[in-house]
């Protein structure tokens, strides 16, 4: 009997709910539906013609294929397996991407809770009391002590008529797609990184064995000099001139070990582990190679590319979102509540049907005055709106700017480079022929030493230029996007064999990323 009772009325209840839920359904949303803003139109990021190549340095041509796909793995280009390891180990190990990882479990979860207000709230209750009822006020002697047990269901659905609770979970779709993108912001950023600081780490050890190569022929000029002054061949202010530039050239050589400390500390702590206890394999400047052929996204895909331009988008989207639901708090609001329960002044007894009770109902709370709260809500909803969009059309500005810089620095570092190259080759073959006219007499040591001096400083600006242009292809690999969109489904992070990106992308999201 009992359990007839709680089908029938349980069916009663339900079928209500669907109906109303069915109606709620076809309520209106308020507020603006978000759409994507278009890309730019613009084809080229820098004035006059597309960028096809660079000009030859040391015999390597970067070319720039418009439109070519980028690889997610972009930093093997460099051919280099230790820099491989570093990558994985930062992946693996890094705690700023563990943490950004958190966080997009954290949103995900907080989606997820959203998503329970679509569904009846419904909750169990019970109870036991020991009551003493006193007659007294009724005009009658006789008071009575008894027990009341009762156990009862209570269903509650909030009616989202005017879709205050579906913005709210567009809003939290919309922070967790933030979350997401903030990950591979970091990811991206921490890859960088690691390739930024391994060449720069290789710049600065091959600047310094070169300035100490510099430092010993300064040294011998020095000695050369103090024999002809003490012969009276020279005057005692050419020594002292060349004793000052040795200083100078001595000074610049803990600076150089400075930075090259810095490097190995910061990849330390990039790859998550403590400087003091991280070895470091040395990489040099000859273990890397540089990648020729450079793709180059047009503006249109770049802005459904940089994690940065779509973390913005998912900001605009979210702002739009809160506009729908300041708009929906000045409506009034609706929730069905029903409740089926039992009482008796026995345990035993607390299912006969003499003891049921139900009640089934809506209420509403409309606001009428507020002071103008709602209202200025709804305002500032709408100002952060415009503030959001703002911040989107400057992160494209940026992002533009920053693959115009990157691009005219590739090539302002080839024909830099390239003079270099051939500076460092005149210099080379002048040291030489000074060394063959010493062995033949025609000269003596310290023109010699003169050339050698001049060869180690040209060959000191050339690693230099060398370093950066290494660093400025990284860098536009990074500017645009590092095709992180690539990224295959089987592409696992060591750590617990997660998803790198833990939250990914639907296959249609990802083909309109691919398309757009």
């Amino acid at each position: 009997m009992c359990e007839h009772i709680f089908h029938v009325k349980a069916k009663y209840m339900l079928t209500r709910l669907w109906t109303v839920w069915l109606l709620a359904a076809t309520g209106c949303a308020v507020g603006p539906d978000f759409v994507r803003p278009q890309p730019p139109e613009t084809e080229r990021y820098v004035p006059g013609k597309q960028l096809q190549e660079t000009v030859s340095a040391d015999g390597q041509i970067q070319y720039f294929e418009q439109g070519a796909e980028i690889a997610a793995d972009w930093w093997q280009l460099f051919k280099s397996p230790k820099l491989d390891a570093l990558v994985k180990e930062a992946i693996a190990n890094n705690p700023t991407l563990e943490s950004a990882q958190a966080s997009l479990r954290q949103s995900q979860d907080n989606l997820q809770a959203g998503y329970g207000v679509f569904f009846p709230q419904i909750d169990l209750l019970g109870g036991a009391s020991r009551q003493r009822f006193s007659a007294a006020r009724f005009g009658s002697p006789v008071s009575s002590t008894f027990n009341l047990f009762t156990l009862s269901a209570s269903v509650s659905y909030a009616l989202d008529i005017f879709g205050a609770q579906r913005r709210t979970v567009e809003a939290l779709s919309a922070s967790r797609d933030m979350q997401h993108y903030s990950v591979v912001t970091t990811y991206l950023t921490l890859i960088g990184n690691i390739v930024n600081t391994v060449i720069a780490r290789a710049g600065y050890e091959a600047q310094i064995q070169t300035t100490q190569q510099l430092i010993e022929s300064q040294r011998e000029q020095i000695r050369l000099t103090e024999l002809q002054m003490q012969a009276g061949i020279l005057e005692y202010e050419k020594p002292v001139n060349l004793r000052l530039q040795l200083e100078v050239l001595e000074s610049s050589l803990p600076r150089l070990m400075q930075k090259r400390s810095q490097a190995e500390h910061l990849l330390a702590t990039l790859i998550g582990q403590f400087p003091g206890e991280h070895e470091f394999e040395k990489i040099d400047l000859a273990d890397l190679s540089l990648p020729t052929i450079l793709p180059i996204s047009l503006p249109s895909s770049l802005v459904r590319q940089r994690p940065d331009i779509l973390l913005a988008e998912a900001q605009l989207h979210q702002s739009s979102a809160n506009i729908g639901i300041a708009t929906a708090a000045m409506f009034p609001s609706f929730t069905l509540n029903a409740t089926y329960g039992q009482n008796n002044r026995n345990l035993l007894d607390i299912f006969l049907s003499s003891g049921n009770f139900w009640s089934i109902g809506t209420n509403f709370v409309a606001p009428l005055f507020r002071g103008g709260t709602l209202w200025f809500q709804r305002k500032a909803a709408i100002d952060a709106f415009q503030q959001s969009r703002a911040q989107y059309r400057q992160t494209i500005l940026n992002a533009l700017a920053q693959v115009a810089d990157v691009l005219l620095a590739l090539e302002y570092d080839a024909e830099a480079l390239q003079h270099q190259s051939q500076e460092i080759h005149l210099a080379q073959e002048r040291m030489h022929l000074m060394q063959a006219n010493y062995q033949a007499g025609l000269v003596n040591y310290q023109q010699v030493s003169i050339a050698e001096s001049q060869y180690f400083q040209s060959k000191l600006n050339y690693l230099q230029t060398l370093a950066l242009r290494l660093q400025d292809t990284a860098a536009l690999f990074v500017a645009l996007g590092g095709g992180w969109w690539n990224i295959e489904e089987k592409t696992r992070s060591p750590r617990d064999d997660e998803i790198l990106f833990d939250v990914k992308l639907s296959e249609e999201e990802t083909d309109k990323v691919k398309t757009d």
